[in-house]
Protein backbone atom coordinates (compact mmCIF):
# COMPACT_ATOMS: atom_id res chain seq x y z
CA UNK A 1 0.00 0.00 0.00
CA UNK A 2 0.90 3.73 -1.18
CA UNK A 3 2.48 5.66 2.24
CA UNK A 4 3.01 8.99 2.34
CA UNK A 5 4.54 11.08 4.79
CA UNK A 6 1.64 13.99 6.04
CA UNK A 7 3.14 17.19 7.01
CA UNK A 8 -0.12 18.16 9.04
CA UNK A 9 0.46 14.87 11.29
CA UNK A 10 4.01 14.64 11.28
CA UNK A 11 3.69 10.73 10.11
CA UNK A 12 4.42 8.52 7.10
CA UNK A 13 0.56 7.12 6.63
CA UNK A 14 -1.38 4.87 4.56
CA UNK A 15 -2.97 6.62 1.64
CA UNK A 16 -6.29 5.96 1.81
CA UNK A 17 -8.44 8.13 -0.56
CA UNK A 18 -11.70 10.03 0.15
CA UNK A 19 -13.52 8.13 -2.99
CA UNK A 20 -12.33 4.48 -3.45
CA UNK A 21 -9.89 4.55 -6.84
CA UNK A 22 -10.11 8.47 -7.34
CA UNK A 23 -7.52 10.93 -5.74
CA UNK A 24 -8.48 14.83 -5.81
CA UNK A 25 -4.88 16.81 -5.45
CA UNK A 26 -3.88 20.34 -6.00
CA UNK A 27 -0.59 21.61 -6.42
CA UNK A 28 0.16 25.58 -5.66
CA UNK A 29 1.62 27.02 -8.90
CA UNK A 30 3.37 29.82 -10.07
CA UNK A 31 2.95 33.63 -8.99
CA UNK A 32 3.64 34.37 -13.38
CA UNK A 33 5.98 37.62 -12.51
CA UNK A 34 9.32 36.12 -13.53
CA UNK A 35 11.39 32.99 -14.88
CA UNK A 36 10.55 29.59 -13.61
CA UNK A 37 13.90 28.85 -11.50
CA UNK A 38 15.85 25.85 -10.45
CA UNK A 39 13.09 25.39 -7.12
CA UNK A 40 9.73 25.46 -9.10
CA UNK A 41 11.90 22.46 -11.66
CA UNK A 42 12.23 20.71 -8.19
CA UNK A 43 8.48 21.29 -7.06
CA UNK A 44 6.48 20.34 -9.99
CA UNK A 45 9.17 17.32 -11.19
CA UNK A 46 8.57 16.39 -7.50
CA UNK A 47 4.92 16.20 -7.63
CA UNK A 48 4.55 15.39 -11.88
CA UNK A 49 6.23 11.92 -10.51
CA UNK A 50 3.31 11.60 -7.69
CA UNK A 51 0.93 12.33 -10.04
CA UNK A 52 1.96 9.52 -13.11
CA UNK A 53 2.75 6.85 -9.84
CA UNK A 54 -0.98 7.25 -8.94
CA UNK A 55 -1.72 6.96 -12.32
CA UNK A 56 0.53 3.75 -12.58
CA UNK A 57 -1.33 2.30 -9.62
CA UNK A 58 -5.10 2.74 -11.33
CA UNK A 59 -6.11 5.63 -9.50
CA UNK A 60 -8.44 7.97 -11.08
CA UNK A 61 -6.37 11.25 -10.51
CA UNK A 62 -7.86 15.01 -10.84
CA UNK A 63 -4.57 17.29 -10.70
CA UNK A 64 -5.20 20.81 -10.15
CA UNK A 65 -2.34 23.01 -10.34
CA UNK A 66 -2.97 27.29 -9.92
CA UNK A 67 -1.88 30.02 -11.46
CA UNK A 68 -1.56 33.06 -9.58
CA UNK A 69 -1.79 36.06 -12.47
CA UNK A 70 -2.64 39.10 -9.85
CA UNK A 71 -0.34 39.62 -7.03
CA UNK A 72 2.02 42.57 -5.63
CA UNK A 73 4.87 40.58 -7.19
CA UNK A 74 3.19 41.15 -10.92
CA UNK A 75 1.70 44.84 -10.06
CA UNK A 76 5.34 46.46 -9.16
CA UNK A 77 6.96 44.61 -12.42
CA UNK A 78 4.19 46.25 -14.50
CA UNK A 79 4.53 49.58 -12.96
CA UNK A 80 8.31 49.36 -13.39
CA UNK A 81 7.76 48.29 -16.76
CA UNK A 82 5.27 50.58 -17.35
CA UNK A 83 2.95 47.83 -18.70
CA UNK A 84 -0.04 46.67 -17.54
CA UNK A 85 -0.09 43.52 -15.53
CA UNK A 86 -2.19 41.45 -17.57
CA UNK A 87 0.84 41.84 -19.94
CA UNK A 88 3.57 40.74 -17.46
CA UNK A 89 1.30 37.56 -16.53
CA UNK A 90 0.83 36.27 -19.52
CA UNK A 91 4.67 36.91 -21.11
CA UNK A 92 5.60 34.92 -17.31
CA UNK A 93 2.77 32.53 -18.11
CA UNK A 94 4.15 31.84 -21.60
CA UNK A 95 7.74 31.04 -20.26
CA UNK A 96 6.51 28.89 -17.44
CA UNK A 97 4.80 26.35 -19.66
CA UNK A 98 7.34 26.22 -22.06
CA UNK A 99 9.67 25.47 -19.09
CA UNK A 100 7.60 23.02 -18.00
CA UNK A 101 7.03 21.42 -21.74
CA UNK A 102 10.86 21.16 -21.68
CA UNK A 103 11.09 19.11 -18.25
CA UNK A 104 8.79 16.74 -18.96
CA UNK A 105 6.09 17.56 -16.93
CA UNK A 106 2.52 16.32 -17.65
CA UNK A 107 -0.25 18.99 -17.81
CA UNK A 108 -2.27 19.22 -14.77
CA UNK A 109 -5.71 18.17 -15.66
CA UNK A 110 -7.01 21.75 -14.10
CA UNK A 111 -5.16 24.93 -14.31
CA UNK A 112 -7.40 27.54 -12.65
CA UNK A 113 -6.17 31.16 -12.89
CA UNK A 114 -6.93 33.52 -9.74
CA UNK A 115 -8.49 36.58 -12.10
CA UNK A 116 -10.87 34.06 -13.32
CA UNK A 117 -11.90 32.37 -9.93
CA UNK A 118 -12.52 36.22 -8.80
CA UNK A 119 -16.79 35.37 -7.60
CA UNK A 120 -15.83 32.52 -6.05
CA UNK A 121 -12.89 34.22 -3.92
CA UNK A 122 -15.50 37.62 -3.04
CA UNK A 123 -18.27 34.46 -2.03
CA UNK A 124 -15.70 32.69 0.23
CA UNK A 125 -14.65 36.05 1.86
CA UNK A 126 -18.78 37.14 2.44
CA UNK A 127 -18.90 33.68 3.91
CA UNK A 128 -16.16 34.20 6.45
CA UNK A 129 -17.68 37.57 7.51
CA UNK A 130 -21.14 36.51 8.11
CA UNK A 131 -19.76 33.99 10.10
CA UNK A 132 -17.94 35.89 12.44
CA UNK A 133 -14.57 34.97 11.27
CA UNK A 134 -13.43 37.92 9.31
CA UNK A 135 -13.95 41.66 9.39
CA UNK A 136 -13.64 44.85 7.02
CA UNK A 137 -11.73 48.12 8.14
CA UNK A 138 -11.65 50.89 5.45
CA UNK A 139 -12.08 48.30 2.20
CA UNK A 140 -10.00 45.74 3.40
CA UNK A 141 -10.79 42.26 4.81
CA UNK A 142 -8.68 40.56 7.33
CA UNK A 143 -9.12 37.05 8.89
CA UNK A 144 -9.39 36.73 12.59
CA UNK A 145 -6.81 34.15 13.51
CA UNK A 146 -7.52 33.94 17.11
CA UNK A 147 -11.27 32.48 15.70
CA UNK A 148 -9.78 29.64 14.71
CA UNK A 149 -8.85 26.95 17.47
CA UNK A 150 -6.51 24.78 14.85
CA UNK A 151 -4.29 27.78 13.74
CA UNK A 152 -0.62 26.69 13.51
CA UNK A 153 -1.02 22.40 13.64
CA UNK A 154 0.53 22.79 10.72
CA UNK A 155 3.48 24.32 11.13
CA UNK A 156 3.73 23.18 14.69
CA UNK A 157 3.67 26.88 16.34
CA UNK A 158 1.71 27.32 19.03
CA UNK A 159 -0.23 30.16 18.16
CA UNK A 160 0.73 31.88 21.69
CA UNK A 161 4.67 31.26 20.37
CA UNK A 162 3.61 33.03 16.76
CA UNK A 163 2.05 35.89 18.94
CA UNK A 164 4.98 36.08 20.86
CA UNK A 165 7.39 36.32 17.65
CA UNK A 166 4.84 38.53 15.79
CA UNK A 167 5.94 42.07 14.39
CA UNK A 168 3.46 44.74 16.06
CA UNK A 169 2.93 47.48 13.11
CA UNK A 170 2.17 50.71 15.19
CA UNK A 171 -0.49 51.80 12.23
CA UNK A 172 -2.51 48.32 11.02
CA UNK A 173 -5.88 48.20 10.84
CA UNK A 174 -5.48 44.64 12.44
CA UNK A 175 -6.97 43.48 15.39
CA UNK A 176 -3.93 41.47 15.97
CA UNK A 177 -0.72 41.09 14.16
CA UNK A 178 -1.45 37.32 13.39
CA UNK A 179 -4.85 38.19 11.34
CA UNK A 180 -3.97 38.18 7.37
CA UNK A 181 -5.25 39.88 4.26
CA UNK A 182 -8.42 38.60 2.89
CA UNK A 183 -8.80 41.16 0.66
CA UNK A 184 -6.92 44.28 -0.24
CA UNK A 185 -8.26 47.57 -1.12
CA UNK A 186 -6.93 48.71 -4.55
CA UNK A 187 -8.49 51.85 -6.22
CA UNK A 188 -5.42 51.39 -9.41
CA UNK A 189 -5.75 47.90 -10.24
CA UNK A 190 -8.58 46.03 -8.04
CA UNK A 191 -12.15 44.73 -9.15
CA UNK A 192 -15.67 45.66 -7.96
CA UNK A 193 -16.62 43.72 -5.03
CA UNK A 194 -19.02 44.78 -1.89
CA UNK A 195 -15.99 46.87 0.22
CA UNK A 196 -15.06 48.94 -2.90
CA UNK A 197 -12.71 48.19 -5.98
CA UNK A 198 -10.08 45.70 -4.23
CA UNK A 199 -8.28 42.31 -5.07
CA UNK A 200 -7.46 39.57 -3.27
CA UNK A 201 -4.93 38.44 -0.98
CA UNK A 202 -3.23 35.28 -1.95
CA UNK A 203 -3.89 32.72 0.48
CA UNK A 204 -7.08 32.76 -0.67
CA UNK A 205 -7.28 32.03 -4.10
CA UNK A 206 -5.84 28.96 -3.12
CA UNK A 207 -8.95 28.37 -1.01
CA UNK A 208 -11.79 29.39 -3.38
CA UNK A 209 -10.11 27.13 -6.59
CA UNK A 210 -9.65 24.32 -4.89
CA UNK A 211 -13.62 24.40 -3.35
CA UNK A 212 -14.73 25.70 -7.09
CA UNK A 213 -12.56 22.81 -8.74
CA UNK A 214 -12.30 20.19 -6.83
CA UNK A 215 -14.46 20.51 -3.53
CA UNK A 216 -14.78 21.30 0.05
CA UNK A 217 -12.38 18.43 1.10
CA UNK A 218 -9.39 17.07 -0.99
CA UNK A 219 -6.97 13.86 -0.65
CA UNK A 220 -3.68 16.27 -1.18
CA UNK A 221 -2.47 19.24 -1.03
CA UNK A 222 1.17 20.15 -2.00
CA UNK A 223 3.89 22.67 -2.47
CA UNK A 224 7.42 23.50 -1.58
CA UNK A 225 8.19 23.94 2.07
CA UNK A 226 8.58 27.15 2.11
CA UNK A 227 4.88 27.37 1.92
CA UNK A 228 3.98 25.59 5.00
CA UNK A 229 4.02 28.81 6.91
CA UNK A 230 2.30 30.88 6.63
CA UNK A 231 -0.07 30.28 2.89
CA UNK A 232 -1.13 26.67 3.91
CA UNK A 233 -1.76 27.26 7.68
CA UNK A 234 -3.39 30.06 6.50
CA UNK A 235 -5.83 28.50 3.57
CA UNK A 236 -6.65 25.39 6.37
CA UNK A 237 -8.06 28.30 8.72
CA UNK A 238 -10.18 30.34 6.04
CA UNK A 239 -11.35 26.88 4.09
CA UNK A 240 -12.17 25.25 7.37
CA UNK A 241 -14.36 28.04 8.91
CA UNK A 242 -15.98 29.16 5.63
CA UNK A 243 -17.07 25.10 4.55
CA UNK A 244 -17.13 24.13 7.93
CA UNK A 245 -15.50 20.61 7.34
CA UNK A 246 -11.83 19.27 7.39
CA UNK A 247 -9.83 20.52 4.20
CA UNK A 248 -7.28 18.56 3.56
CA UNK A 249 -6.22 15.17 3.96
CA UNK A 250 -2.82 14.58 3.06
CA UNK A 251 -0.10 17.48 3.42
CA UNK A 252 2.83 16.80 1.12
CA UNK A 253 5.57 19.16 1.28
CA UNK A 254 8.81 18.94 -1.00
CA UNK A 255 12.35 20.36 0.77
CA UNK A 256 14.19 23.49 -0.86
CA UNK A 257 16.87 23.21 -3.43
CA UNK A 258 20.05 25.14 -1.82
CA UNK A 259 23.10 26.87 -3.08
CA UNK A 260 26.62 26.61 -0.99
CA UNK A 261 24.24 25.80 1.73
CA UNK A 262 21.45 28.60 1.37
CA UNK A 263 18.37 28.22 0.22
CA UNK A 264 17.77 29.26 -3.55
CA UNK A 265 16.08 32.59 -3.85
CA UNK A 266 15.85 36.42 -5.64
CA UNK A 267 16.65 38.30 -2.54
CA UNK A 268 20.29 36.62 -2.05
CA UNK A 269 20.72 36.75 -5.61
CA UNK A 270 21.82 32.96 -6.23
CA UNK A 271 18.59 31.70 -8.17
CA UNK A 272 18.91 29.67 -11.42
CA UNK A 273 16.35 30.26 -13.88
CA UNK A 274 15.32 26.26 -15.76
CA UNK A 275 16.50 28.39 -18.69
CA UNK A 276 19.64 29.10 -17.91
CA UNK A 277 19.90 24.92 -16.37
CA UNK A 278 18.91 23.51 -19.80
CA UNK A 279 21.33 25.68 -21.91
CA UNK A 280 24.06 22.94 -20.33
CA UNK A 281 21.83 20.08 -19.33
CA UNK A 282 18.51 18.15 -20.48
CA UNK A 283 15.41 17.65 -19.05
CA UNK A 284 16.47 13.58 -18.38
CA UNK A 285 19.46 15.09 -16.12
CA UNK A 286 17.62 17.56 -14.17
CA UNK A 287 14.88 15.30 -13.07
CA UNK A 288 17.90 12.39 -12.69
CA UNK A 289 19.35 14.84 -9.73
CA UNK A 290 16.17 15.83 -8.71
CA UNK A 291 15.10 11.83 -7.68
CA UNK A 292 18.37 10.98 -6.61
CA UNK A 293 17.43 13.07 -3.48
CA UNK A 294 14.13 11.92 -1.47
CA UNK A 295 11.69 14.85 -2.14
CA UNK A 296 11.60 15.57 1.61
CA UNK A 297 15.17 16.52 1.86
CA UNK A 298 17.00 19.85 0.82
CA UNK A 299 18.65 19.27 -2.35
CA UNK A 300 21.96 21.19 -2.84
CA UNK A 301 22.88 21.83 -6.61
CA UNK A 302 26.62 22.01 -7.64
CA UNK A 303 28.22 21.23 -11.18
CA UNK A 304 29.60 18.09 -9.58
CA UNK A 305 26.16 16.73 -8.95
CA UNK A 306 24.72 17.45 -11.93
CA UNK A 307 27.44 15.97 -14.03
CA UNK A 308 26.72 12.50 -12.01
CA UNK A 309 23.38 12.80 -12.97
CA UNK A 310 24.24 13.73 -16.37
CA UNK A 311 26.20 10.31 -16.66
CA UNK A 312 23.71 8.08 -14.90
CA UNK A 313 20.47 9.24 -17.33
CA UNK A 314 22.86 8.95 -19.88
CA UNK A 315 23.50 5.11 -19.24
CA UNK A 316 19.81 4.78 -18.58
CA UNK A 317 18.45 6.13 -21.57
CA UNK A 318 21.46 4.78 -23.89
CA UNK A 319 21.34 0.75 -22.29
CA UNK A 320 17.54 0.99 -24.32
CA UNK A 321 18.31 3.38 -27.30
CA UNK A 322 16.11 1.70 -29.97
CA UNK A 323 13.86 -0.66 -28.37
CA UNK A 324 10.28 -0.53 -29.03
CA UNK A 325 8.30 -1.50 -26.19
CA UNK A 326 6.33 -4.54 -26.17
CA UNK A 327 3.96 -6.61 -23.94
CA UNK A 328 6.74 -8.57 -21.66
CA UNK A 329 8.09 -7.59 -18.68
CA UNK A 330 9.86 -8.69 -15.54
CA UNK A 331 7.04 -8.62 -12.85
CA UNK A 332 9.62 -8.54 -10.10
CA UNK A 333 11.53 -5.90 -10.91
CA UNK A 334 7.98 -3.98 -10.81
CA UNK A 335 7.26 -5.08 -7.66
CA UNK A 336 10.46 -4.07 -6.30
CA UNK A 337 10.12 -0.63 -8.30
CA UNK A 338 6.20 -0.36 -6.63
CA UNK A 339 7.38 -1.15 -3.24
CA UNK A 340 9.86 1.48 -3.14
CA UNK A 341 7.65 4.51 -4.17
CA UNK A 342 5.02 3.03 -2.09
CA UNK A 343 7.67 3.83 0.94
CA UNK A 344 6.88 7.91 0.60
CA UNK A 345 8.02 8.07 -3.03
CA UNK A 346 11.51 6.41 -2.49
CA UNK A 347 12.96 7.37 -6.06
CA UNK A 348 16.39 6.98 -5.16
CA UNK A 349 15.27 3.53 -4.43
CA UNK A 350 13.33 3.24 -7.63
CA UNK A 351 16.43 4.53 -9.56
CA UNK A 352 18.17 1.72 -8.08
CA UNK A 353 15.82 -0.83 -9.70
CA UNK A 354 16.41 0.99 -13.02
CA UNK A 355 19.85 0.33 -13.08
CA UNK A 356 19.35 -3.24 -11.90
CA UNK A 357 17.05 -3.75 -15.43
CA UNK A 358 19.60 -1.91 -17.21
CA UNK A 359 22.46 -4.43 -15.97
CA UNK A 360 20.21 -7.40 -17.14
CA UNK A 361 19.59 -6.18 -20.50
CA UNK A 362 23.13 -5.96 -21.12
CA UNK A 363 24.13 -9.13 -20.44
CA UNK A 364 21.11 -11.02 -21.70
CA UNK A 365 19.63 -9.23 -24.37
CA UNK A 366 16.37 -9.96 -23.20
CA UNK A 367 13.88 -7.36 -24.09
CA UNK A 368 11.18 -7.69 -21.27
CA UNK A 369 14.10 -5.83 -18.90
CA UNK A 370 14.43 -3.00 -21.31
CA UNK A 371 10.72 -2.77 -21.76
CA UNK A 372 10.62 -2.91 -18.05
CA UNK A 373 13.07 -0.34 -17.95
CA UNK A 374 11.17 2.28 -20.00
CA UNK A 375 7.96 1.34 -18.70
CA UNK A 376 8.96 2.65 -14.96
CA UNK A 377 11.71 4.91 -16.21
CA UNK A 378 8.42 6.91 -17.74
CA UNK A 379 6.51 6.57 -14.74
CA UNK A 380 9.34 8.90 -13.02
CA UNK A 381 8.95 11.32 -16.45
CA UNK A 382 12.21 9.82 -18.06
CA UNK A 383 12.01 10.38 -21.71
CA UNK A 384 13.42 7.62 -23.76
CA UNK A 385 12.86 10.20 -27.29
CA UNK A 386 15.70 11.60 -26.41
CA UNK A 387 19.06 10.63 -27.93
CA UNK A 388 21.74 10.65 -25.17
CA UNK A 389 25.52 10.21 -25.95
CA UNK A 390 28.83 10.31 -23.55
CA UNK A 391 31.21 12.53 -23.97
CA UNK A 392 33.13 10.13 -26.73
CA UNK A 393 29.89 9.47 -27.92
CA UNK A 394 29.75 13.09 -29.11
CA UNK A 395 32.90 14.11 -30.06
CA UNK A 396 32.76 11.28 -32.37
CA UNK A 397 29.50 12.80 -33.66
CA UNK A 398 30.75 15.93 -34.67
CA UNK A 399 34.25 15.49 -35.31
CA UNK A 400 33.44 16.94 -39.11
CA UNK A 401 32.80 20.08 -37.08
CA UNK A 402 35.81 20.84 -35.39
CA UNK A 403 37.64 20.35 -39.07
CA UNK A 404 35.26 22.53 -40.24
CA UNK A 405 35.50 25.35 -38.02
CA UNK A 406 39.34 24.61 -37.36
CA UNK A 407 38.92 23.47 -33.39
CA UNK A 408 42.07 21.64 -31.45
CA UNK A 409 40.46 17.86 -31.29
CA UNK A 410 41.45 18.04 -27.82
CA UNK A 411 38.60 20.77 -26.94
CA UNK A 412 35.68 19.13 -25.10
CA UNK A 413 33.03 18.99 -27.52
CA UNK A 414 30.42 21.01 -25.77
CA UNK A 415 32.89 23.56 -25.75
CA UNK A 416 33.03 23.33 -29.61
CA UNK A 417 29.46 23.47 -29.80
CA UNK A 418 29.21 26.41 -27.49
CA UNK A 419 31.51 28.60 -29.29
CA UNK A 420 29.95 27.49 -33.09
CA UNK A 421 26.27 28.71 -31.58
CA UNK A 422 28.04 31.83 -29.88
CA UNK A 423 29.51 32.63 -33.85
CA UNK A 424 26.17 31.79 -34.77
CA UNK A 425 24.38 34.03 -32.54
CA UNK A 426 26.53 36.83 -33.43
CA UNK A 427 26.23 36.59 -37.33
CA UNK A 428 22.63 36.61 -36.56
CA UNK A 429 22.58 39.78 -34.20
CA UNK A 430 24.47 41.63 -37.33
CA UNK A 431 21.43 40.35 -39.45
CA UNK A 432 24.70 38.08 -41.45
CA UNK A 433 21.69 35.25 -42.77
CA UNK A 434 24.33 33.38 -44.65
CA UNK A 435 26.42 32.67 -42.21
CA UNK A 436 24.20 32.08 -39.90
CA UNK A 437 22.05 29.53 -42.31
CA UNK A 438 25.47 27.57 -43.17
CA UNK A 439 26.20 26.88 -39.90
CA UNK A 440 22.80 25.96 -38.77
CA UNK A 441 22.98 23.60 -41.95
CA UNK A 442 26.78 22.10 -40.77
CA UNK A 443 25.26 21.43 -37.76
CA UNK A 444 22.14 19.19 -38.83
CA UNK A 445 25.03 17.18 -41.03
CA UNK A 446 26.36 16.31 -37.92
CA UNK A 447 22.82 15.76 -36.32
CA UNK A 448 22.48 18.70 -34.06
CA UNK A 449 19.35 21.28 -34.30
CA UNK A 450 19.28 24.48 -32.71
CA UNK A 451 16.17 25.36 -30.72
CA UNK A 452 16.01 29.51 -31.17
CA UNK A 453 15.05 31.88 -28.71
CA UNK A 454 15.03 35.67 -27.58
CA UNK A 455 17.57 34.43 -24.89
CA UNK A 456 20.36 32.58 -27.42
CA UNK A 457 20.48 29.43 -28.94
CA UNK A 458 20.82 25.60 -27.79
CA UNK A 459 21.51 22.30 -29.71
CA UNK A 460 20.21 19.45 -29.37
CA UNK A 461 21.22 15.50 -30.36
CA UNK A 462 18.59 14.19 -33.08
Amino acid sequence: MLKLHNTYTNKTEDFIPLEENKVKMYVCGPTVYDKAHLGHARCYITWDVLYRYLKFKGFDVTYARNVTDIDDKILKKADDNNVKPEAIAKEFYASYINSMHDLNVLNPDIEPFATKTLSEMINMVKELINNGFAYVVDGDVYFEVSKFKNYGKLSKQPIDDLMAGARVETDSKKKSPLDFALWKKDEIHGFSCPWGKGRPGWHIECSAMIRKHLGKTIDIHAGGADLQFPHHENEIAQSECANGVKFVNYWLHNGFVTINKEKMSKSLNNFLTIDDILKEYNSNTIRFFILTNHYRMPVEFNTEALESAKAGSTRLINSVNNVKKTDTFDNSSIEEFINAMDDDLNTSKALAVLFSLSDKFKKTNDIKYANTLITLGEVLGFDFSKKELSEKELKEKIMPLYEKFNFNKSCLPELVLGEILAQRDEARKNKDWQKSDLIRDELIKSGIIIKDSKDGSIWEVI
